[in-house]
Formats: structure tokens, C-alpha cells, sequence
């Protein structure tokens, strides 16, 4: 192959696919919207401070030395991973948490001190996630989603029941306590569904929290976007920033011919977008787009996100590097989300203090800290809205955790609804994609190649495999082998 490929934002998918495209020996550009790369998982530095804006958890190390073998690399090569220990601890009340530690031995101690009995029954649900992990993170989420056959295997026909069953209904068939029951259903959160809504299949994600752990790359998640830089770099990929990408235009054949950018036509011989599906295709004159605006809207998406990225002048107490707080109803919260969208009267929320692992995230004897609340996509999103959201949590989280750090607050940034939408495109301000649902699995998620236009194809989480940022090294992945098959000749 030897292509003019232009790619549209510089997210991890678009990121990894260009490593790949520019191995294949194409002539690789980038173009983001933004001033630095990386799409959501962009970095925030005030006054000492550094934040991850976006992904914070670094889950299934798998899958990333997978992608960096792809390039005879090892991630070492580029950052040094810690593993957490503790993973994260949950609250449910006033000084009343349980702490996930670093190893399963440990973890099934702490089930059995909260229920006797409890560790058996974990050892079985794990034993069978770390099957589905097997199964899925090996060998399915690897395939591009183009027929229903890739499903089919010797392996998923005897799991068939796992498809159609559900998370919560296994999980409360095995654990009677609430307590236990809810920390295994939140790793399924990041799918972008309720626990009752995701097939049980989906159990892997439980064994890539308790059988693999959680980790942290030193100096925060943006050295893994800054090593896929390094990566792309290397081969020749061009990068360019405070390049939006206004129409993606189509010749009278179907065929995708240039970019309009900051008034200039580039053309190009192929054009990926991994920014956001939905936005792509409004780039777009209508008939060239695959699914319409009745078809988004009928979607399950992904919750977006308050986001609070504070700066403590001292260092806090009974709290971990990730930190869950679950001492309100989740249904409620839940319904908020997905049944009704709506502003939570009393959120769900977690916090993550990356300065207690990472020296670099805060000046000495301070502490860095980000909190989030899962919220509707496209709900009402103002300051004042913003304001009394940060007060609820944080009177919650001094009760909670016995202290006191309101007045302690050097400066704190926000970002939501409005945000996602102004900086990303986002669809409803969605903040990681569109869920994983059973109607949203595999090939019955958007495609990565136009059904309509030859020579465009998309990536990222509105496609396959699904949110997160391992299933994004693997999307790039998938669409950059899909574009080798079609144009090699």
C-alpha cells in the first residue's frame, strides 16, 4: 500500500490506526480540532498541578502490550506502570468502606469478612469471567464487526446463555449482599449500560478488575497517548493541530476525494474519522450518510460526565488513588441516566487522587484531585447547575470521610455536557461512546467502513469493539487491517 490517508482527530483509536496505516507504508496525516492530541484523554496542568481530563483507569495491560508488540515495542519502552494497591475502596456510608487490594487472594478475604460464604461463590463468578476474558479479549474483540458469523464460535455457542442473560441477574443470583453485589457490577459501568441491561458474557470486565488488577503509567494516562505519538511519529506520520475538519467531500462516483480544512481542500486517496461517528457523518451531505438522526437518537449512549479537577493545598485522608462513593440508591441514579435523563437528586460518584501514587500530579504536600458524576448525555448544563453539584458532593465526601477540604481548595476547573459537545463533538456531550449493550454488540454496532461513500471508514467508541481505552487501541486495529484488505493490491 501506498495511500494518502487523512485522519480526522487524534484520540487513541485515530492514533494507533495511524501506526499501523504508516507501517503499511501509507503517507499518514493527521488533523485535530484541538491545540494538543490525544481527543478525551487530553491533560489539564494549573499551578503545579497535573490532571488526566479524561481516562484515569489503566485496566487490561494486556491489550496494550499487544499493541506495542504490534510495533516490536514493549510499553515499558515508554512509561513505567505501577500496579494499585489498593485497586480502589468503596463507600456506602460515614467511615464504612470496603478496599479492593492488589491480589484475588486478598479480594476473596475482604468478601469474606463482609458475607461468610461469599469467597466460594466468588471463585466461581471469577473463574468463569476469566473464561469470557479468555474468549473475548483474545480472540473476539479483534474481529471488525462485519458479519454476525464472527460470533460463531465452538467456544460462544456453549456461551449462548451468556448473551442473553444479564450481568445483574447473575451477579444477584450469586451474592445476597448488596454491598458485594454492587462492586461487581460497577466494572460494567464502563461498558455504558446498566448492570441489567449488559449480557453476562460481559463478566470479563470483573476479571480484568479483580484477576488482573489496576494500574497507573507515572505521570498519568497522557504518557500512553504521548507513546502512541512516539510511535506514529517514527514512521512518518504528520500531525497537525488547530486543524478542523469542516465537510468530508464526495465525488459524483460516491467516492470520498478531500478534506475541507480551515477553507483549504486536502485531498487524500482515504479518509478515517476517529472522531465522533455521529459528527463524522455530518460532515457529510445527507445522502451520503449511513444512519439517520432518528436512528442516534433511538441508541443507548454512554452516560456523559460532570467533571470536577481540583487543587487541595494539603494532602487528604481516608481516601485512595481511586475511590468510589455508592452510600446513595444506584437504581435512582441509574434511572436518571437511562430511564428518565435527568439531574440526580442524590449522585453516585467517584473520585481519584493521583498524587497520592504520583508525585509528578501535585507540588509537594498538596494533593490533586478529580471528581466525577455520571450524568444524561444531553441534559441542561449551566455554572450555577455545576456549582450546586460540586457542593453537594463535596459535603458528602467530608461527612463520608471524616475531614474537612472545602476550605482547603486551591482552585478547581469543571467540565461537562458542553464541554464534550465544544471540544470533542460529542454526540449529546456523551462522554465515552455508545454503550455495549446486546443490540449494540459487534456487528450491530456502527460500522468501521461506509456502507455509502468508498474510501471512508471511522473508528473509535461509537464503533466496534466498545468504550474504553483498550477497546480504542483495538479499533485502530481493526479499521486500519480493514483499509490494508480493501486497497492492497
Amino acid at each position: 500500500m501506498n495511500k494518502k490517508i487523512a485522519i480526522i482527530g487524534s484520540g487513541f483509536s485515530a492514533l494507533a490506526a495511524s501506526c499501523y496505516l504508516a507501517k503499511d507504508g501509507n503517507q499518514v496525516t493527521i488533523y485535530e480540532k484541538n491545540d494538543t492530541i490525544g481527543g478525551r484523554a487530553r491533560q489539564l496542568k494549573k499551578q503545579g498541578f497535573t490532571f488526566d481530563i479524561g481516562p484515569t483507569w489503566y485496566w487490561m495491560p494486556d491489550v496494550f502490550e499487544r499493541f506495542f508488540a504490534d510495533f516490536n515495542k514493549t510499553p515499558s519502552d515508554f512509561y513505567t506502570l505501577e500496579k494499585l494497591n489498593p485497586a480502589y475502596s468503596v463507600y456506602f456510608g460515614k467511615d464504612d468502606y470496603i478496599t479492593i487490594e492488589d491480589t484475588i487472594d486478598k479480594i476473596y478475604a475482604a468478601f469474606e469478612a463482609e458475607e461468610p460464604g461469599s469467597s466460594e461463590s466468588l471463585k466461581t463468578f471469577i473463574d468463569n469471567a476469566k473464561n469470557n476474558y479468555d474468549v473475548a479479549i483474545k480472540d473476539l474483540v479483534y474481529r471488525p464487526g462485519v458479519s454476525p458469523l464472527e460470533l460463531i464460535t465452538p467456544v460462544t455457542i456453549k456461551k449462548i446463555n451468556q448473551f442473553l442473560s444479564t450481568i445483574k441477574r447473575d451477579v444477584r443470583k450469586a451474592f445476597k449482599n448488596d454491598r458485594l453485589a454492587q462492586i461487581l457490577e460497577f466494572p460494567v459501568l464502563f461498558l455504558g449500560a446498566k448492570p441489567s441491561n449488559t449480557p453476562s458474557f460481559y463478566s470479563f470486565m470483573n476479571y480484568a478488575d479483580f484477576g488482573i488488577g489496576t494500574f497507573h503509567p507515572k505521570q498519568g494516562m497522557y504518557e500512553v497517548i504521548l507513546a502512541i505519538e512516539n510511535l506514529a511519529l517514527s514512521p512518518g506520520v504528520e500531525i497537525k493541530t488547530n486543524a478542523a475538519v469542516k465537510k468530508i467531500n464526495v465525488d459524483t462516483k460516491g467516492t470520498a476525494t478531500n478534506l475541507l480544512i480551515n477553507g483549504e481542500s486536502v485531498p487524500c486517496d482515504i479518509i478515517l474519522s476517529g472522531a465522533d461517528y455521529h459528527h463524522s457523518e455530518t460532515l457529510l451531505d445527507i445522502k451520503h450518510r449511513q444512519y439517520s438522526e432518528k436512528y442516534w437518537s433511538k441508541k443507548t449512549f454512554a452516560p456523559s460526565s460532570l467533571l470536577f479537577y481540583v487543587g487541595f493545598d494539603k494532602k487528604l485522608k481516608n481516601v485512595n488513588h481511586h475511590t468510589l462513593f455508592f452510600d446513595v440508591d444506584f437504581e435512582a441514579h441509574a434511572k436518571d441516566i437511562y430511564d428518565n435523563p435527568q439531574w440526580p437528586e442524590n449522585p453516585l460518584f467517584y473520585a481519584s487522587f493521583p498524587s497520592i501514587t504520583d508525585d509528578s500530579a501535585a507540588p509537594s504536600g498538596k494533593e490533586a484531585g478529580i471528581f466525577l458524576i455520571p450524568l444524561a448525555p444531553g441534559i441542561e448544563d449551566t455554572e450555577e447547575i455545576r456549582v450546586q453539584y460540586f457542593e453537594k458532593i463535596i459535603k458528602r465526601f467530608e461527612n463520608l470521610t471524616s475531614q474537612n477540604v472545602e476550605e482547603s481548595i486551591i482552585f478547581k476547573e469543571s467540565f461537562c455536557v458542553n464541554d464534550f459537545i465544544k471540544d470533542y463533538n460529542s454526540y449529546k456531550g456523551n462522554a465515552y461512546g455508545m454503550a455495549n449493550t446486546l443490540l449494540q454488540t459487534a456487528f450491530l454496532r456502527p460500522k468501521l467502513k461506509s456502507k455509502k461513500v468508498e474510501n471512508l471508514y471511522f473508528t473509535g467508541q461509537l464503533t466496534v469493539p466498545g468504550p474504553g481505552v483498550p477497546p480504542a487501541l483495538i479499533s485502530g486495529k481493526l479499521v486500519a487491517g480493514l483499509i490494508k484488505k480493501h486497497h492492497s493490491n
